[in-house]
């Protein structure tokens, strides 16, 4: 099984609510979904992830796409993409490819 194929099974129960409000609109919070990520990939495919980076002004926007770099522990980086399911920022896990 490739990495990815594990990759994208053990992630896709990334389904979570994390919200904040700023400025009078909805963003995910990145830290929280920045946590959640690292957890799950450490926890699934038992590597060691140095950071990962989402951006902090992603609009709650149901069926958009949006990216975080993964940083693992060697230096290796990699793009984690993930959609927003719905206005209550569910979030799920599409899938994680090498950073080009």
């Amino acid at each position: 099984m490739s990495f990815f194929v594990r990759c994208a099974a053990a992630v896709a129960l990334l389904v979570a609510v994390f919200v904040a409000a700023g400025c009078g609109e909805t963003v995910i919070d990145d830290v929280k979904i920045e946590e959640s990520i690292k957890s799950d990939l450490v926890k699934s495919l038992h590597v060691k992830i140095k950071s990962v980076d989402c951006p902090s002004d992603q609009k709650v926007e149901a069926g958009k796409t949006f990216t975080c770099t993964v940083t693992f522990s060697e230096g290796k980086q990699e793009t984690a993409t993930l959609k927003i399911l719905n206005k209550d920022a569910d979030v799920g896990f599409v899938g994680l490819k090498p950073k080009t």
